[in-house]
């Protein structure tokens, strides 16, 4: 009985980590590019642990000689198994600012930061005292280049106020076609991890391998917004509430189960 309390815990936490990702997602409802993760979970099973040849099961059922030890094959606990990030499109808003830019279908605009390449769906782009395009965070937004280019070579320097940028990235400045914005993608996308600032980055444990995108719109004068459903959220956090108040009344529950047990045992066994 004492374990099983441990069962119910687990389901409390696993909610409480989901709510915190849906929470998360609420907040960043109005950031544009912002794409909504969620929460994965799996199912641990104690006798996972166990070599195969010892665990023992019923097999008689409904009957007496079927309770008996099963040494943990009975049990299993929640585990929280991160998260996930959902890609799909966002809905274009027109701005009116020549240098936001949207992509409509798969890709990453590729920028520059400290740290190496990194990528991002947000298109709010502006200029820097050097001329250079770049993100609001003051990242260089690269261009497309030749294999093994150094990415400090591919930066974006306009000369003109007068910018146009194709649906394919050709970018003019002036009437002069001075490169094509770089819109690279990543066959399997959970290879990408969230670093802050709308930003991904390439997970360690993967091997993926960056490859221009196809089949891609950039949209000038318009952004991304969130893929974020208010509605959709809300749900979730009104079912994952309900589940983790479940939780705590089986907790509650096992709680005094083991407290009228230990009162009841100790008086029949004439203590206290």
């Amino acid at each position: 009985m004492s374990k099983g309390i441990y069962t119910a815990v687990s389901g409390a936490m696993a909610q409480t980590a989901r709510m915190d990702t849906i929470a998360n997602n609420l907040a960043n409802v109005n950031t544009p590019g912002f794409k909504r993760d969620g929460q994965l979970f799996r199912e641990y099973l104690t006798s996972y642990e166990k070599e195969p040849g010892t665990i023992t099961v019923p097999r008689i059922p409904a009957s007496i000689e079927s309770f008996y030890d099963m040494q943990g094959g009975d049990k299993s606990y929640v585990d929280p198994d991160g998260t996930y990030t959902d890609f799909s499109q966002g809905a274009l808003k027109a701005t009116g600012n020549q240098l936001d830019l949207a992509i409509e279908g798969d890709g990453f605009f590729e920028v520059m930061t400290p740290q190496g390449v990194r990528l991002t769906r947000v298109g709010s782009f502006t200029l820097d005292a050097e001329g250079r395009l770049v993100t609001k965070q003051g990242y260089p937004v690269l261009r497309e280049g030749t294999p093994g280019e150094d990415p400090e070579n591919r930066q974006i320097r306009l000369t003109n106020a007068n910018i146009s940028i194709a649906p394919s990235g050709e970018i003019n400045d002036g009437g002069e076609i001075i490169g094509k914005l770089s819109i690279v993608t990543v066959e399997n996308k959970d290879a990408l991890q969230k670093i802050g600032s709308s930003l991904f980055t390439l997970r360690d444990n993967y091997e993926p391998e960056l490859v221009v995108a196809n089949g891609y719109s950039l949209h000038q004068g318009y952004l991304e917004a969130s893929n974020v459903n208010p509605v959709r959220e809300m749900t979730d956090m009104i079912m994952t509430t309900r589940v983790f108040e479940s939780t705590q009344k089986g907790i509650q529950a096992y709680d005094q189960m083991m407290g009228k047990a230990a009162n009841e045992i100790s008086k029949l066994n004439g203590v206290g």
